[in-house]
């Protein structure tokens, strides 16, 4: 199974079941091609999209399970719901978008998770409302996808904890390696 789910919340928030679970839900999306390109683009500070999308996938299969909501698709829908496949990075001027990235992706991703898998309505839902309320005139309108906007939140939260813990830790080191 995949490095980040392993080493990250097999023993914190998982079992063996669930994740058996969780990948046989999203085995067709984790080996796709098309999704494998997110490997590619950095997406929050040292992660790549596709690493980031797995994390918010994963977590929201498990709250989903928990509370006895529809889980499998908001696992789908997770893993699809930064499917953009540039850097976002500068993208409205080298892309000439219409919008700046925040905006436009999400409709983006939904046109890339369409050509690659059947969507429910609930996966097309999650995958477009997910920037809510940075575009606040897209209200969710499932519960799952609620939750995959603010597993997607704290997803870039950890990645900034992480980013900025090693990079305190690097200063640290470096400036007791100097006295």
């Amino acid at each position: 199974m995949q490095t980040l789910i392993s080493k990250t919340y097999i023993d914190k928030n998982s079992n063996y079941s669930n994740i058996v679970e969780f990948y046989s839900i999203t085995k067709d999306l984790l080996k796709n091609p098309v999704v494998m390109q997110m490997k590619n683009y950095r997406h929050h500070y040292n992660s790549t999209c596709y690493d980031h999308c797995l994390e918010v996938a994963y977590l929201s299969y498990l709250f989903c399970k928990k509370h006895h909501l529809d889980y499998v698709s908001a696992a789908r829908a997770g893993m699809l719901h930064d499917l953009f496949l540039y850097d976002w990075r500068n993208s409205k001027k080298l892309l000439h978008l219409k919008h700046f990235h925040a905006f436009i992706h999400p409709q983006i991703a939904l046109k890339n998770a369409s050509g690659i898998t059947n969507l429910n309505e609930k996966e097309k839902d999650i995958i477009l409302k997910h920037m809510w309320p940075v575009t606040f005139f897209s209200f969710p309108k499932f519960k799952e996808s609620f939750v995959i906007t603010f597993t997607d939140k704290i997803s870039a939260l950890l990645s900034f904890k992480k980013y900025y813990i090693n990079l305190l830790t690097n200063r640290m080191i470096t400036n007791k390696s100097k006295i």
